[in-house]
């Protein structure tokens, strides 16, 4: 019985700090520069958004200089839709500004939360251009373009803007970039027309990046820190994450066909998607104290006189997996779940399920719990009846200590002989726990990446169920349901060192609650209250089939 109580103590201690310490991975900042270069970052940063990284085209032999005129230059472009206030520069045709305005950065507030931002120490933008020889990018310079207007509008009954930009290059090829808006949507379709005007070919090629700065960034803390990372997907390998770091040891240069790149935050994420006909290249570099992660296309040879469109999608908004997954193929990954995504998702699906009947998330976290805990009962069952068993062995087993002393032979082949006389399995009190471990664990990274819990309202004090309990009450209740746990099975460790770990675990776990989420607490208290009332359950049926539970 001692041996099997530490190894459910183990194993509890164990499932807490692997939990811990893949949070902390999976969500720990990537400061790679160090604070004291700020001002050095900032300067070079500045630098960089004059002339901008921008890939070599296949054969650099098709590159010459272009028009890099810059009477026109950073002429910024307001487009407010129902979802979005971007700001695009015509510098290059960058969004050098993205809100999102349903996701305020504080609850019931007007601050919309800010993905993009061309702020040299913060600096997060979205690039795209045409290179090749008769491109209007080049590593030397960005196209100029031009604008009817510099604000745009979704107006009431409209679905749809177009923002056009257009340019003309030194050879007289007309290229226009459209950027299209959709009302509901934080999906962007950018494209471009060209126009060949003259009376040979023209070859080139789209590419579109991410360009964030490696600065430190203030924000989060010990328990609740900001990610930041990149994560890209393939034909062949639908999600990869690809952390700040890898960008300097291993740079990216995959061809595929289709393929997205993309930016990571907790809760939102910003991607170009690739044309999905088509081999593209995936990239990464480091220029300037920025990671750039971004896709180039194929070379396309335009006859003259005639006109090509190429166009990709650029998304910046909340990680919904519907959305994103309609968008590209292993996008919706990006609600990064770890290794136990393939569980994670259908329990979100059934959360969300709940939630449309409820309308409450905290209620429908309730109502998972109890399905979950219903679901897992028969194994909730056999743990509690293979622990009171072995309770009920307890004085045979000191019998046979006593018998054999020190002869661990002896005593070892005693105590199968007993398990077997009494068709009792030692470990079968830890198996089902070792079960639903995984259900757990699943359960528990659906609530802390869920973007829909992000400002979710429950009840009472609970305004927020992605935030800590404010007022405590939750981790007190959880701790004092741990308590009463431990009531319901009688210490029998004789180690004073491990008497002190069980005696204390709950206490040491409500502080530990105290730092998480609301809904995740909310949930292990439910999980508590109904494995109460089952080992309550579980134990009166045991007592009426003449069983000893105490």
């Amino acid at each position: 019985m001692e041996s099997q109580r530490s190894i459910l103590i183990i194993g509890l201690l164990l499932v807490s700090f692997l939990l811990w310490i893949e949070y902390q991975e999976a969500n720990a900042p990537q400061a790679i520069i160090p604070a004291e270069q700020t001002e050095q970052a900032r300067s070079e940063t500045e630098q960089s958004n004059e002339t901008g990284f921008v890939p070599q085209a296949d054969n650099d032999s098709l590159i010459s200089p272009v028009n890099t005129d810059t009477s026109n230059k950073q002429r910024l472009i307001n487009v407010t839709t129902d979802t979005l206030h971007l700001v695009i520069d015509t510098l290059g045709g960058d969004v050098i500004s993205a809100d999102l305005i349903k996701y305020p950065v504080t609850q019931g507030g007007d601050d919309a939360f800010q993905v993009f931002s061309n702020k040299a120490a913060t600096l997060y933008i979205a690039q795209s251009g045409l290179i090749g020889k008769q491109g209007v990018d080049l590593s030397t310079g960005r196209a100029n373009y031009n604008v009817p207007r510099e604000t745009y509008v979704l107006s009431e009954g409209e679905e749809q803007i177009v923002v056009p930009l257009s340019t003309v290059t030194k050879e007289g090829i007309i290229v226009t970039k459209n950027f299209v808006f959709t009302r509901g949507s934080h999906a962007v379709e950018v494209s471009y027309t060209i126009n060949n005007t003259t009376n040979s070919p023209a070859h080139v090629q789209q590419y579109a990046q991410l360009k964030q700065s490696l600065v430190e960034r203030e924000g989060g803390s010990m328990f609740m820190p900001t990610y930041r990372g990149a994560a890209y997907g393939t034909l062949e390998d639908n999600y990869e994450k690809y952390k700040f770091p890898e960008f300097e040891d291993e740079k990216l240069n995959l061809a595929t066909q289709g393929g997205w790149v993309a930016m990571l935050e907790h809760y939102f994420v910003s991607t170009w998607i690739a044309p999905k006909t088509g081999t593209n290249t995936l990239y990464s570099t480091i220029s300037n104290n920025a990671a750039i992660i971004g896709y180039k296309g194929e070379s396309l040879s335009i006859p003259a006189g005639e006109t090509t469109t190429v166009s990709s999608t650029l998304y910046v908004g909340p990680k919904d997996q519907d959305t994103l997954a309609g968008l590209a193929k292993g996008l919706d990954l990006t609600v990064d779940y770890g290794i136990l995504w393939w569980l994670s998702q259908p329990l979100f699906a059934m959360l969300k399920w709940i939630y449309d009947l409820v309308g409450n998330w905290g209620v429908a976290i309730i109502f998972i719990t109890i399905i979950v805990k219903g679901a897992m009962y028969w194994l909730t069952k056999k743990q509690y009846e293979s622990m009171a068993k072995m309770r009920a062995l307890a004085p045979k087993l000191q019998q046979l200590k006593d018998r054999y002393g020190d002869d661990k032979q002896k005593m070892s082949k005693g105590m199968m002989d007993l398990y077997k006389k009494e068709k009792v399995n030692p470990m079968g009190g830890c198996f089902p726990m070792l079960l639903q471990m995984p259900i757990f664990m699943a359960l528990y990274w659906v609530l802390l990446e869920s973007v829909e819990l992000r400002h979710a309202d429950f009840a009472l004090w609970i305004t927020d169920l992605s935030i800590p309990d404010p007022w405590f009450v939750l981790p007190i209740l959880t701790a004092a349901s741990m308590f009463l746990l431990q009531r319901l099975q009688p210490m029998t460790i004789q180690d004073p060192m491990q008497q002190k770990i069980f005696k204390y675990m709950p206490v040491g776990m409500g502080v530990f609650f105290i730092f998480f989420p609301a809904g995740l607490v909310l949930y292990w208290l439910i999980s508590n209250v109904i494995t109460l009332v089952q080992a309550k359950i579980i134990y009166a049926s045991m007592e009426k089939r003449g069983l000893k539970t105490k």
